[in-house]
Protein backbone atom coordinates (compact mmCIF):
# COMPACT_ATOMS: atom_id res chain seq x y z
CA UNK A 1 0.00 0.00 0.00
CA UNK A 2 1.54 3.36 -1.25
CA UNK A 3 1.52 6.44 1.59
CA UNK A 4 -1.03 8.80 0.24
CA UNK A 5 -2.10 12.85 0.84
CA UNK A 6 -4.84 11.17 2.87
CA UNK A 7 -2.47 9.84 5.31
CA UNK A 8 -1.84 13.12 6.67
CA UNK A 9 -5.27 13.70 7.98
CA UNK A 10 -5.24 11.32 10.50
CA UNK A 11 -1.87 12.84 12.12
CA UNK A 12 -3.46 16.06 11.74
CA UNK A 13 -6.21 15.77 13.28
CA UNK A 14 -5.18 13.76 16.19
CA UNK A 15 -2.58 16.70 16.95
CA UNK A 16 -4.82 19.56 16.98
CA UNK A 17 -6.90 16.95 19.72
CA UNK A 18 -4.29 16.42 21.77
CA UNK A 19 -2.80 20.15 21.94
CA UNK A 20 -6.45 21.12 22.78
CA UNK A 21 -6.17 19.60 26.17
CA UNK A 22 -2.77 21.89 27.36
CA UNK A 23 -4.79 24.70 25.46
CA UNK A 24 -8.24 24.53 27.34
CA UNK A 25 -6.62 23.80 30.94
CA UNK A 26 -4.60 27.05 30.51
CA UNK A 27 -7.68 28.88 30.14
CA UNK A 28 -9.44 27.21 33.19
CA UNK A 29 -5.84 26.68 35.56
CA UNK A 30 -2.66 28.53 36.08
CA UNK A 31 -1.41 25.06 36.36
CA UNK A 32 -0.52 24.44 32.91
CA UNK A 33 1.46 27.47 30.90
CA UNK A 34 2.58 26.96 27.77
CA UNK A 35 4.12 29.08 25.48
CA UNK A 36 3.58 29.20 21.27
CA UNK A 37 7.07 27.45 21.12
CA UNK A 38 5.70 24.45 23.72
CA UNK A 39 2.98 24.06 21.26
CA UNK A 40 4.91 24.25 18.11
CA UNK A 41 7.29 21.88 19.12
CA UNK A 42 5.01 19.13 20.50
CA UNK A 43 2.76 19.59 18.12
CA UNK A 44 5.68 18.83 15.19
CA UNK A 45 6.53 16.07 17.94
CA UNK A 46 2.93 14.18 17.78
CA UNK A 47 2.35 15.18 14.16
CA UNK A 48 5.48 13.41 12.91
CA UNK A 49 4.98 10.51 15.15
CA UNK A 50 1.47 10.33 13.45
CA UNK A 51 3.18 10.26 10.52
CA UNK A 52 5.82 7.18 11.13
CA UNK A 53 2.80 5.49 12.03
CA UNK A 54 0.70 5.99 9.34
CA UNK A 55 3.65 4.80 7.08
CA UNK A 56 4.86 1.82 9.11
CA UNK A 57 1.49 0.35 9.88
CA UNK A 58 0.25 0.92 5.81
CA UNK A 59 3.32 -1.63 4.88
CA UNK A 60 2.63 -5.09 4.18
CA UNK A 61 3.29 -7.51 6.96
CA UNK A 62 1.53 -9.61 9.39
CA UNK A 63 0.43 -8.54 12.98
CA UNK A 64 4.39 -9.06 14.75
CA UNK A 65 5.29 -6.57 12.17
CA UNK A 66 2.72 -4.07 12.99
CA UNK A 67 3.41 -4.22 16.97
CA UNK A 68 6.90 -3.91 16.26
CA UNK A 69 6.52 -0.99 14.42
CA UNK A 70 4.11 0.30 17.17
CA UNK A 71 6.87 -0.21 19.71
CA UNK A 72 9.44 1.70 17.51
CA UNK A 73 6.78 4.48 17.23
CA UNK A 74 6.51 4.21 21.08
CA UNK A 75 9.94 4.51 21.74
CA UNK A 76 10.97 7.09 19.92
CA UNK A 77 8.05 9.07 20.67
CA UNK A 78 9.13 8.81 24.42
CA UNK A 79 12.25 9.05 24.66
CA UNK A 80 12.12 12.46 22.61
CA UNK A 81 9.36 13.47 24.65
CA UNK A 82 11.11 12.60 28.10
CA UNK A 83 14.29 14.02 26.86
CA UNK A 84 12.79 17.59 25.79
CA UNK A 85 10.52 17.51 28.84
CA UNK A 86 12.74 16.36 31.51
CA UNK A 87 16.11 15.47 30.09
CA UNK A 88 17.40 12.22 30.84
CA UNK A 89 21.09 12.80 32.10
CA UNK A 90 20.17 15.75 34.34
CA UNK A 91 17.84 18.01 33.23
CA UNK A 92 17.18 20.86 30.97
CA UNK A 93 19.91 21.34 27.37
CA UNK A 94 22.74 20.55 27.87
CA UNK A 95 25.61 18.29 25.50
CA UNK A 96 24.90 14.84 27.29
CA UNK A 97 20.93 15.04 26.48
CA UNK A 98 21.35 16.11 23.14
CA UNK A 99 23.70 12.80 22.01
CA UNK A 100 20.26 10.84 22.39
CA UNK A 101 19.20 12.67 19.61
CA UNK A 102 21.11 10.07 17.64
CA UNK A 103 19.22 7.40 18.71
CA UNK A 104 16.03 8.51 16.65
CA UNK A 105 18.21 9.55 14.14
CA UNK A 106 19.75 6.31 13.83
CA UNK A 107 16.17 4.99 13.93
CA UNK A 108 14.57 6.53 11.10
CA UNK A 109 18.15 6.47 8.88
CA UNK A 110 17.84 2.78 9.43
CA UNK A 111 14.19 2.44 8.52
CA UNK A 112 14.06 3.93 5.41
CA UNK A 113 17.77 2.16 4.10
CA UNK A 114 16.02 -0.75 5.25
CA UNK A 115 12.77 0.37 3.07
CA UNK A 116 10.81 -1.32 6.06
CA UNK A 117 11.89 -4.44 5.37
CA UNK A 118 11.28 -6.64 8.56
CA UNK A 119 14.65 -8.27 8.76
CA UNK A 120 16.67 -5.00 8.17
CA UNK A 121 14.27 -2.76 10.24
CA UNK A 122 15.19 -5.26 12.97
CA UNK A 123 19.37 -4.62 12.69
CA UNK A 124 17.91 -0.34 12.37
CA UNK A 125 16.29 -0.91 16.05
CA UNK A 126 19.11 -3.25 17.63
CA UNK A 127 21.12 -0.12 16.46
CA UNK A 128 19.02 2.61 18.05
CA UNK A 129 18.56 0.05 21.37
CA UNK A 130 22.69 0.49 21.12
CA UNK A 131 22.68 4.45 20.42
CA UNK A 132 20.00 4.51 23.46
CA UNK A 133 22.72 2.49 25.46
CA UNK A 134 25.92 3.97 24.99
CA UNK A 135 24.53 7.67 24.61
CA UNK A 136 24.12 8.01 28.80
CA UNK A 137 27.36 6.34 29.26
CA UNK A 138 29.57 8.76 26.92
CA UNK A 139 27.85 11.35 28.21
CA UNK A 140 29.12 10.16 31.43
CA UNK A 141 32.65 10.11 30.01
CA UNK A 142 32.57 13.17 28.88
CA UNK A 143 31.12 15.57 31.17
CA UNK A 144 31.32 13.64 33.81
CA UNK A 145 28.22 15.07 35.75
CA UNK A 146 27.44 14.49 39.75
CA UNK A 147 25.88 11.60 40.53
CA UNK A 148 22.49 12.69 41.49
CA UNK A 149 19.53 10.77 42.56
CA UNK A 150 17.96 12.89 39.11
CA UNK A 151 21.23 11.62 37.02
CA UNK A 152 20.72 7.93 38.50
CA UNK A 153 16.87 7.65 37.49
CA UNK A 154 17.50 9.03 34.27
CA UNK A 155 20.05 6.00 33.78
CA UNK A 156 17.75 3.52 34.99
CA UNK A 157 14.69 5.46 33.16
CA UNK A 158 16.93 4.96 30.11
CA UNK A 159 17.09 1.65 30.23
CA UNK A 160 13.24 1.42 29.15
CA UNK A 161 14.07 2.91 26.16
CA UNK A 162 16.74 0.60 25.36
CA UNK A 163 14.10 -1.87 26.48
CA UNK A 164 11.53 -0.64 23.59
CA UNK A 165 13.85 -0.58 20.65
CA UNK A 166 15.28 -4.50 21.47
CA UNK A 167 12.32 -5.37 21.69
CA UNK A 168 11.09 -4.18 18.54
CA UNK A 169 14.35 -5.48 16.76
CA UNK A 170 13.41 -8.64 18.31
CA UNK A 171 9.96 -8.50 16.93
CA UNK A 172 10.92 -7.45 13.65
CA UNK A 173 12.83 -10.06 13.37
CA UNK A 174 10.35 -12.38 14.27
CA UNK A 175 8.14 -11.08 12.05
CA UNK A 176 10.71 -11.93 9.10
CA UNK A 177 11.23 -15.33 10.21
CA UNK A 178 8.06 -16.84 7.95
CA UNK A 179 9.25 -14.59 5.19
CA UNK A 180 12.57 -16.59 5.06
CA UNK A 181 11.06 -19.79 5.48
CA UNK A 182 8.42 -19.13 3.28
CA UNK A 183 10.98 -18.48 0.27
CA UNK A 184 13.02 -21.61 0.87
CA UNK A 185 15.85 -20.44 2.33
CA UNK A 186 17.80 -22.48 4.92
CA UNK A 187 17.73 -21.34 8.23
CA UNK A 188 21.21 -21.48 10.10
CA UNK A 189 21.12 -22.32 13.97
Amino acid sequence: MAFQPKNFVRPAVITACLLLVPFVAMQVTSEVNWTLSDFVVMGALIFSTGLAGELLFSQRGNATYRVAAGLAVAAGFLSVWVNLAVGIIGAGPNPANLMLGSTFLIAIIGAVMARFRARDMARAMLAAGAAQFLAPLASLLFWQPDFTPDVTRGLVGNMLFVGLWLASAWLFRQAAEPQASGAGASRVA
